[in-house]
């Protein structure tokens, strides 16, 4: 039974179900976002899967915990390849998008938010965090 447990815990560890292309891992090298008024960029996949399989029941959701103002984040539903996990099959999931609105000056700050994914084992939350650079 313990070692039933322990191989969960080690299987649910090797999930971490969002993909962002190139994010540093170091919290004091945060990957650094530039965007100008009205643009829109893609930042990373998202994605929650186990053994290359998405355990995702609901569309997920995005909050912001701090940031500009003149940001805003969504998630664009499409299939993605969790190339984290060395998966060969899309699976569904989603494009996580920046958007700058109302950028009057030049802008930077520290963005921070989290994902919850509705998943068949319950609630799960991811997050991360951006140096944003607006500007007009």
């Amino acid at each position: 039974m313990r070692m039933h447990l322990i191989a969960s815990i080690a299987a649910i560890s090797a999930i971490v179900g969002v993909a962002f292309n190139g994010e540093a891992n170091s919290q004091n090298s945060l990957r650094r976002l530039v965007v100008k008024n009205g643009e829109s960029i893609e930042v990373g996949s998202v994605y929650f899967v186990v053994q290359c399989k998405s355990v995702v029941i609901g569309a997920p959701e995005i909050e912001v915990m701090e940031g500009p103002s003149q940001v805003a984040l969504s998630i664009r539903e499409e299939p993605v390849l969790p190339r984290r996990q060395a998966c060969a099959e899309k699976v569904p999931g989603g494009t996580l998008l920046l958007s700058a609105k109302g950028v009057t000056e030049p802008v930077e700050g520290k963005l921070t938010y989290r994902i919850n994914f509705k998943t068949k084992d319950g609630p799960r939350q991811a997050g991360g965090s951006f140096i944003v650079s607006l500007f007009p």
